[in-house]
């Protein structure tokens, strides 16, 4: 049965992606890429077994249920981390799958222990420290506390890792927030280690801080929207694009197109309104196409009378209110469209483009947003 849209995934683009993240963290740095929100909207099951073709072993996820999502597509037993939500409860589960994970409060640290010492095995944990982002994380007045814990019931704990997450690397005007963090993390570090306590992995950077921050690339980074072909923001990359090379200054490629196909044609007097209420009168006699995706699949209702689609190569505009299930766009100045042709709602058609980033502008969501609105129904094919 077919959909009323598909996904397209870029082998060869990921590919150009991971090389381009691989040169800029060097040999000894490990890239873990950042799979939540269905991996940003590419789909997790897809993007995993990319990844590993790739040499990527080690995979970073929200939650528990998006781990056990990673873990089941791995071909290669990669390393799987959850950085936000685990509830006690499944605990069990993730500790024998051996899933390691974020410890940011007493409770999950506790608990934690408690099931290692249930299952005889070692929960592996990395100790996520509060430097300014004011979300998740032990503060600085826990560290004696946290030391204790941790010095206690070293038999039960495999230190993966000491973590923190920068609030708005991707943003100058965060630049002197960012800093602090920065040396709030180093004076963590030096605690600890002066207490004897060791990590695996010291890990802090995102996409942002990777490209924006040398300094934060250490043991680990954990990489996100770059890997899928987009910058944090346009900051980003202007930050990088004085040192990048002359042959590609624009090193990342965007892995996803988006596609569906007309579904009707039809006729419009001038002063006729079209769609629902009255936003858009004919200003002539019209033809329009209808496409059967609406903001039940994504397309934002923002985009109504000013969104974007391809048709034949050639740019058209959406007129009338985007409605759950259809857009209708202007097809008057094209000639020969019919039912069946396709339709570019992200990626190229001939010579024109409509990209993520000025999909996303009409609407004002970020890249981030928009891709991860994308429904879990809509199929995804990887290609060349």
């Amino acid at each position: 049965m077919q959909h009323t849209s598909f996904i397209e995934i870029s082998k060869s683009a990921y590919k150009k992606n991971i090389d381009f993240l691989k040169s800029e963290v060097g040999d000894k740095t490990e890239i873990s890429i950042v799979v939540k929100g269905n991996a940003y909207g590419h789909g997790i099951e897809n993007i995993v077994p990319l990844a590993e073709e790739n040499g990527i072993r080690h995979f970073s996820t929200f939650s528990s249920d998006e781990a056990l999502r990673v873990y089941n597509s791995s071909l290669h037993n990669s390393q799987v981390m959850i950085m936000g939500m685990l509830e006690n409860s499944d605990l069990e589960e993730i500790l024998l799958k051996e899933i390691s994970f974020f410890a940011f409060e007493f409770d999950r640290l506790e608990a934690a222990i408690a099931m290692a010492k249930k299952l005889n095995v070692k929960a592996k944990i990395h100790i996520e420290v509060e430097t300014g982002f004011h979300r998740t994380g032990f503060e600085w007045d826990d560290r004696e506390w946290l030391g204790k814990i941790l010095k206690e019931n070293r038999e039960h704990l495999e230190l993966k890792g000491l973590c923190t997450h920068y609030a708005g690397a991707e943003s100058i005007s965060n630049y002197v927030r960012v800093r602090k963090q920065i040396k709030e993390y180093s004076k963590f570090k030096k605690w600890l280690t002066a207490e004897g306590i060791k990590f695996e992995k010291y890990h802090t950077a995102c996409s942002a801080a990777t490209l924006s921050y040398p300094e934060t690339i250490m043991d680990l980074v954990r990489i996100g929207i770059a890997s899928y072909g987009l910058w944090p923001t346009m900051e980003t990359y202007m930050y990088k694009f004085q040192t990048l090379p002359e042959q590609n200054k624009n090193p990342l490629k965007r892995l996803i197109s988006w596609k569906s196909s007309v579904m009707n044609t039809k006729t419009v007097k001038m002063g006729d309104f079209i769609g629902y209420g009255s936003s858009y009168m004919a200003p002539r006699d019209m033809t329009i196409a209808l496409v059967p995706i609406g903001y039940g699949h994504g397309y934002s209702r923002l985009l109504s009378n000013q969104g974007k689609v391809l048709i034949g190569g050639k740019i058209v505009t959406v007129v009338g209110t985007v409605t759950m299930n259809s857009i209708a766009v202007d097809i008057t100045d094209l000639e020969g469209t019919q039912k069946g042709d396709e339709v570019v709602i992200i990626g190229k058609q001939e010579d024109n483009e409509i990209t993520v980033a000025s999909f996303g502008e009409s609407t004002q969501q970020v890249n981030y947003e928009l891709l991860t609105r994308l429904p879990l129904d809509i199929p995804r094919r990887v290609v060349e």
